[in-house]
């Protein structure tokens, strides 16, 4: 699997589900189940990819200003969804947190921002395909610790200079 195919199960999926997180993770299992366990894989491997390129402490703090806050499980949560969002929102964000104040159509706090169920999506599938967990992907390990400088997150005087768009659209 090419990273075009990923993009388009992940946008197919997303469609379909007409931008419900959970809907769309159960809609994506389905169509992964469709694949051999190989390509079910290689998705995992460019999911898994995208959501540790995402560690950063940027893209942290534009998950807090969104989410209004955000614990490590949320933030790993987020990342999860931000991948469910389509390539050009993910790349956009992952290049300039700032603009999904942009990027975003709409935001709803208490339904987006939480994909979670996206990120068991593949192995859920190879399960059901294989009778098997999933093996190790083979792709090097997160880092420790989220790419770049630490944001105080809990200094709003902060948040609103280093995200001035999301700050004016979701914080307001």
């Amino acid at each position: 699997m090419d990273e075009t195919e990923f993009w388009e199960l992940v946008d197919a999926s997303r469609e379909a589900a007409e931008g419900d997180p959970e809907e769309q993770a159960d809609l994506l299992v389905d169509r992964l189940l469709q694949l051999d366990p190989e390509m079910v894989l290689d998705f995992a491997r460019h999911f898994e990819a995208r959501y540790n390129r995402a560690y950063t402490w940027d893209l942290w703090g534009a998950a807090w200003v969104l989410l209004d806050g955000a614990s490590d499980d949320a933030f790993d949560f987020f990342r999860c969804w931000l991948i469910g969002q389509g390539r050009e929102v993910y790349e956009g964000a992952v290049h300039d947190p700032d603009s999904l104040a942009d990027l975003l159509d709409d935001f709803d706090e208490e339904l987006d921002g939480d994909g979670e169920d996206l990120g068991y999506a593949a192995d859920e599938a190879y399960e059901q395909l294989t009778g098997v967990v999933a093996p190790d992907l083979g792709i090097p390990p997160a880092a420790s610790e989220p790419a770049a400088t630490p944001v105080d997150f809990e200094n709003e005087r902060v948040l609103a200079e280093r995200y001035p768009k999301l700050w004016a659209r979701f914080r307001e």
